[in-house]
Parts: C-alpha cells; structure tokens; sequence
C-alpha cells in the first residue's frame, strides 16, 4: 500500500516526523517501511530551511525502491532557472529576475548555486515524471486535465518524464508544451469576462483567476476562484460555461498538492484530495499524507499530518 505525501517545501524535520509517524524507519540512511511506499507529490524546494536534507531523504527514499515521485511546480522552475536558453546563451529558461530570484533564493543559498550538489539535485529533478497514472490510483501536482495530458505526452517518454529536448519548448510562453505544463503543475486558471480585474497582494491587476477546477455543477466565477478573501467580491458571479472545466471521469481515486489548504485535512470530494496543508506558510500550518488502503472512496480518517514545527 502506498502513503502519498503533499508540498514539504524543504521541511525536514517534519518530513521525518511524518514518515515517523507513519512506522517508516531509517536504515541505512534510508527511510523505509517493511510494507508501504511512499509517493511524493512534488515541491521538495524553496521556501523551508532545511531543503537539501529534503531533496535528499526523498531522493535516497526514490532511489532505493522506497518511494516515488512526481515534479512540482517548483522543480519544474528549479531546473529551468539552471538550463541555459539554447537560442540565447547568455539568459536562461526561466528568467532571472529579482521575482523569480526572491522565491527561489533560500535554494539556491543552502545548496550552494553552480555546486556539485546542485547540479546533481537539477538532474535528478529532470527524472521526476509529471504524472502518475497507477492502477490504484492517479496523482499530478495540481490539475488532472486530459486536453493538456494528451498535449505534454508528445515531450514526454514512457515514464511521463520530460524529454531531454522539451525543457526549452515547455518554458516558452504560449507554447503547448507550456501551457500543458502551467495547467498540469501549476493549476487551471482561466480568464475574467468582460474588463473585470483585481490587483494582487503585489498591486499586480489580475485579468485571470486561477480556479477549484474539481468542483462540479452550475458554478460562477465567483464559486471558482482562489483568490485572497478581500479581492474575492471583484470576482463576478457570472455563470462559468461548462466546456471551460476539464470535469474529472472519477474512474480512479486522484490526488494533488499545490493548493495550500487550510484547516482540517479531508478529501475534496470522494475521488479527489489535495495534500498540501501549508507547511511552509508560517502560520501553523500541517505537512499532511494520506494513508492509501485500497477504498476507491477517499476518506477523511485516512489523513494524518504532522503541525509545522
């Protein structure tokens, strides 16, 4: 049986707390356990203090046959913050901006940029497939969507892992391998109608919304914003048109991260859960796992996690 594991944003100690918790053991400098595996659903970096020992648990974990793992939104950055741009050498996939440099500064300072270690961390990233699609169950970092799954399969191999030669095309903006990977790992977002807008914690306008793409019915776009609480009357309560959502086919239980949840962990609805619970917000926030044992029905009492710490 399998325990899957949200965002851990370099949160060591309670990564080893959970697995604690949860019967693994370290032997070997491997956590283990004699019956389960865990899978990891990306975002090992940025933010947390600890992300080398991070990276390194759930590589070991991976490695050794004790783990799996899908790539986060944040490994999908971290290794185009290090690839050279192919059409312009002296700049990079991901542009290194003071924006993208702020959120990616911790990672960068505690792995030590243009090490051994970090390069050795990048190339592990590039193994980390986008999906996963297992018997039991399916899990991607943030939006199940069948569109953009058939699009990324043409830049991935067998394992779902980005081929040597996608890097470059799925960092360029308004490509398809872009935009499969921006809604794959990153989540749904979809544009205001009309000239509504708001402006983010940044004094950003905003014309998008990034959406609970899971929801189903006769939704607004008010209902499907994740937005700050004291933006969310800008969002209209206009209709959403159904084609706009990619729905769920709900054959298989799914599982995702990304969305910084809050309060008492608990599935989305009876096929989908989010994982991650905020560890790395600051504000008591859980590193949160659930425990898979079998039930095509996902579970609130299947959840267990760990408070940030």
């Amino acid at each position: 049986m399998y325990d899957l594991i949200g965002d851990i944003h370099g949160h060591a100690t309670e990564l080893k707390a959970l697995l604690a918790k949860m019967d693994y053991r370290e032997t070997d400098g491997v956590w283990q356990h004699p019956e389960r595996t865990v899978i990891f659903l990306g975002d090992f970096v940025d933010r947390g203090p600890e992300q080398v020992e991070t990276v390194t648990i759930a590589q070991n974990m991976v490695e050794k046959g004790h783990a799996l793992a899908v790539m986060g939104n944040h490994e999908f950055n971290a290794v185009a913050w290090a690839t050279e741009d192919p059409q312009n050498l002296s700049e990079h996939l991901r542009p290194h901006t003071e924006k993208n440099l702020k959120q990616h500064r911790a990672f960068l300072e505690q792995v030590g940029e243009g090490s051994e270690l970090h390069h050795s961390m990048i190339e592990w990233f590039k193994t980390l497939p986008v999906y996963l699609d297992l018997p039991e169950f399916r899990v991607v970092h943030a939006c199940w969507h069948p569109e953009h799954l058939a699009a990324i399969a043409k830049y991935t191999n067998k394992e779902n892992r980005l081929l040597p030669t996608a890097w470059e095309e799925a960092s360029r903006k308004g490509s398809e391998a872009y935009e499969a990977v921006e809604t794959l790992l990153k989540g749904l977002e979809i544009p205001l109608p009309g000239d509504h807008h708001f402006f983010d914690k940044d004094k950003n306008k905003r014309t998008n919304i990034r959406t609970e793409w899971w929801r189903e019915g006769e939704l607004t776009y008010r209902d499907l914003a994740m937005v700050p609480e004291e933006v969310i009357d800008k969002i209209p309560h206009e209709p959403v048109a159904s084609h706009v959502l990619p729905g769920y086919d709900g054959e298989k239980p799914l599982f995702v991260g990304h969305y910084w949840m809050k309060g008492e962990p608990a599935p989305l609805n009876e096929r989908i859960a989010c994982l991650d619970y905020s560890v790395a917000g600051g504000t008591g926030g859980k590193l949160c796992a659930y425990r898979f044992d079998g039930a095509q029905r996902l579970k609130a009492k299947c959840f267990t996690w760990v408070q940030e710490q």
